[in-house]
Parts: structure tokens; C-alpha cells; sequence
């Protein structure tokens, strides 16, 4: 069974802007990862919302992917959120989930990225995000994937060479 609170770091040689940005700005996550267009108003209670790409559209996900509302957001060193799947009836009904997105300069490794979700009461969005269900040849909608090491390798990637890993 999968963790209620999963942690995954990476190391990025990027500064935290550049990563931020690619946290929060939809040309960047439309870019890595699962894709989507991400939207926040960086204010606490504030709300966010995935919409999907063409690639999700074209899959048949025409609604929004994750939504919640920002708890605290400190640009460019910490973001937390209610965390919430939509794309998926099961996962929707587990309701919100924290994600917590911690961003460090160090002084010999780059930026340190610390994702922290904790997934009480989620245990199908627990066992996608933790790559339990690894199925990376799998399509948008699919509820397949890498889940977070996943995402985090592909933005790694994208920031650092100007590519991502995955294919959309």
C-alpha cells in the first residue's frame, strides 16, 4: 500500500525563479510531465486549476484536470495547496489532498526541490502519484504514469537542456 505522505526531492540546475515559474506558469507545465495549463491566484485561499492540453482534449478530457486553493505561497521559495484529481471519478472523490512544494538554493548542488504530498484518505491518487501504477507509454487520461519522481525527472530535464524526457 502506498505512503499517506510521500516525500521526493531533486536537485535542478536552475535558479528557484526558473523553477517556480515552472511550478506556476501554464508555458511551462503544458511543457513536463503530465502536461496541463496551470492557473493560480498566488494569494492564500486563492484558487488553482489544470486545464488540459490538446493532447489531453484530444483523449477525451475536456474538464479541468486538479484543482484547490493556495494555503501559502512565498515565491519563489515555497508553495502549499489543497490538491485535488479531477479527470478521474475515483480520485475526485477522495477529495482534497496538501501538496507542498519547498524550493532551496544550496551553495554547490543548485536548487533543491522537495515535493511533499500528503495523501490521507487518498489512497488511489496515493498509489498514481507514488508510480505504483507506472505505465509510462500510457496516454493523457490514462491514470497511468511515473507519477511525482516522473514529473520531477521531466522538469529536471526540461529546465536543464531545454527538452523534456517525455513525449506528449
Amino acid at each position: 500500500m502506498s505512503e499517506t505522505l510521500q516525500v521526493y526531492r531533486v536537485y535542478i540546475k536552475a535558479t528557484p525563479q526558473a523553477i517556480w515559474d515552472a511550478i506556476t506558469k501554464p508555458e511551462w507545465t503544458a511543457k513536463y510531465g503530465y502536461t496541463g495549463k496551470a492557473d493560480f491566484d498566488l494569494r492564500p485561499g486563492g484558487k488553482h486549476v489544470t486545464r488540459p492540453t490538446q493532447d489531453y482534449i484530444d483523449a477525451g478530457v475536456t474538464g479541468d484536470v486538479v484543482d484547490g486553493e493556495v494555503i501559502e505561497a512565498d515565491p519563489p521559495r515555497k508553495l502549499v495547496l489543497t490538491w485535488r484529481m479531477l479527470m478521474d471519478p475515483t480520485m475526485a472523490a477522495e477529495g482534497f489532498t496538501k501538496l507542498t512544494y519547498d524550493i532551496e538554493e544550496t551553495k554547490t548542488a543548485g536548487t533543491r526541490l522537495t515535493v511533499t504530498h500528503d495523501l490521507t484518505g487518498a489512497p488511489t491518487l496515493a498509489a498514481i502519484v507514488s508510480g505504483e501504477m507506472e505505465n509510462i507509454d500510457a496516454g493523457p487520461g490514462d491514470n497511468a504514469g511515473g507519477g511525482w519522481n516522473w514529473i520531477l525527472s521531466d522538469l529536471k530535464s526540461l529546465l536543464e537542456t531545454g527538452d523534456a524526457i517525455a513525449t506528449h
